[in-house]
């Protein structure tokens, strides 16, 4: 099965879509998809090319991607939150031509050569051009989206997917068991692939009901959860915070799945939730070079602490530094093997080297443990990696941006804790002798080239930052020394 198959998996008089008011079925949703799919062959797009697709939650998202997909083009989902210059690069990276948007993006500062097309226009776009069919040797192994991650070393890696890997990653969720007359929310973004696998290719391949909102507000959520009769819940522990706040016990009667991944669940949120609202979170864990569900914890089997078991047809490993695969119960580096493992990192052989081993195994980078009953529990994040509202931030592409700002000597991001966002980040930084820091004009510069949520939420001016014996900021002394935080 390819991805954009899922949409015939529903019946045609079933409801596929809510979005905004519009009631959409499953066979207006494949009309719309055919519509699309012919405007966008006309515009010259063709089997291979890159495709970006930056735009928030909506049907109009739906229709694109998987017109993308029917036509052998590669969607390229990009956070809406990014700075032009973060979007430049990726355009630049992935070769992209064409992007499929809800507002115009002001890129020519930025040396990009694109066309810019209107999504929210192409339903009143009627085609004279009828897009051929796929060639017969078109199959499953061929990439099917692009996922930008933030990396390690400053700018991010596409983990490429393949049709197989997306639809092979909705089978074996299907342990959640959601069935047609469930309706499931989805406002988690689409660019992620959370909120994608899950909320929108999941919910198709069960023939379910998608329910759309463009962003997470308290009231909003909360009144449609309860009006529209919602089952099922996928977020981040963020949000089920705001919900246990704000939230009465009849507004999530209808619920019957409230699953949290994207971040670690802290046991505080968990357990305020259950008492509210009588319902267990289930945890799951995984991330975008897999498509990315590894783990999920199916209702009713819950263990505290854990990110739940692993799914269907997958093989989880951790190993010792020396990649020795460990007992239960002993903490290692987690390694995945299973057929939504990514094809690679896009035109990064080498980065894909050193993520995919000869065995086919994804080195997570995140360290665990799993006991003797297959529980898995999280024991550390990659390492310096501060994920705020489920959201991954680098702190060295937030440093290689500050460096740029005139009179900074030294600088280092560190993950804080933050009761909303989980965590958020804290900048240490030594000015050059002479120079004064105007915090102000230092926001301004960040707000220009990052992503708001990547900007430090506190800035602390030093004398000088501790370094390890071999002239490293050690990040480590930082926490102690400033934060009186103890690893």
């Amino acid at each position: 099965m390819l991805v954009h198959q899922l949409i015939q998996r529903g019946r045609a008089e079933d409801i596929a879509i809510v979005d905004n008011g519009r009631r959409i079925t499953y066979a207006q949703a494949a009309q719309s998809i055919k519509k699309f799919r012919n405007h966008m062959y006309a515009l010259g797009i063709r089997q291979g090319d890159r495709v970006a697709l930056f735009s928030r939650n909506s049907a109009e998202f739906i229709y694109t991607y998987l017109a993308a997909a029917s036509l052998g083009a590669i969607c390229v989902p990009i956070n809406f939150q990014l700075s032009h210059r973060e979007t430049a690069f990726i355009l630049r990276d992935a070769g992209i031509k064409h992007i499929l948007t809800y507002t115009s993006l002001e890129l020519d500062e930025h040396e990009v050569e694109v066309t810019q097309h209107d999504i929210e226009t192409f339903a009143d776009i009627d085609s004279d051009v009828d897009a051929p069919e796929l060639p017969k040797n078109f199959d499953e192994n061929t990439p099917c989206a692009i996922i930008y991650t933030s990396g390690t070393t400053g700018n991010p890696k596409g983990a490429v997917l393949s049709h197989k890997n997306l639809v092979r990653n909705v089978e074996q969720i299907d342990v959640m068991k959601c069935q047609r007359e469930n309706k499931v929310l989805c406002v988690l973004p689409m660019y992620h692939c959370f909120g994608w696998t899950c909320c929108v290719l999941y919910t198709l391949y069960c023939g379910a009901e998608i329910y759309v909102l463009r962003a997470f507000k308290h009231r909003e959520t909360v009144d449609l959860i309860r009006e529209e009769g919602i089952t099922d819940l996928y977020a981040v522990p963020s949000i089920y915070r705001l919900i246990t706040t704000l939230g009465t016990p009849d507004d999530l009667k209808t619920v019957r799945l409230a699953m949290c991944s994207g971040t670690t669940l802290p046991l505080k949120v968990a357990k305020d939730f259950e008492a509210k609202f009588g319902i267990k979170l289930s945890e799951g864990y995984g991330l975008s070079e897999a498509s990315p569900i590894v783990t999920l914890t199916v209702p009713g089997e819950e263990r505290e602490g854990s990110i739940g078991k692993v799914i269907p047809d997958e093989i989880l490993e951790v190993v010792d530094a020396h990649g020795n695969i460990l007992p239960a119960n002993e903490v290692g580096e987690l390694l995945v093997g299973g057929d939504n493992v990514m094809v690679g990192y896009w035109k990064n052989p080498a980065a894909t080297a050193e993520t995919i081993d000869a065995k086919g195994r994804l080195h997570t980078g995140d360290i665990v443990r799993i006991d003797a009953d297959g529980y898995v529990y999280i024991v550390n994040r990659v390492k310096d990696m501060i994920i705020s509202m489920g959201e991954n931030i680098y702190p060295r592409e937030v440093e290689e941006i500050i460096y740029r700002f005139e009179g900074i000597k030294d600088a280092a991001v560190v993950g804080v804790e933050d009761k909303l966002r989980g965590q958020a980040g804290a900048c240490f930084y030594v000015m050059q002798e002479g120079a004064v820091m105007d915090i102000r004009e230092l926001k301004k510069f960040l707000q220009k080239n990052l992503a708001l949520y990547k900007i430090p939420r506190e800035f602390h001016e030093v004398k000088e930052l501790p370094r390890t014996s071999t002239g490293k900021i050690s990040k480590r002394k930082i926490l102690e020394e400033f934060l009186g935080v103890k690893d």
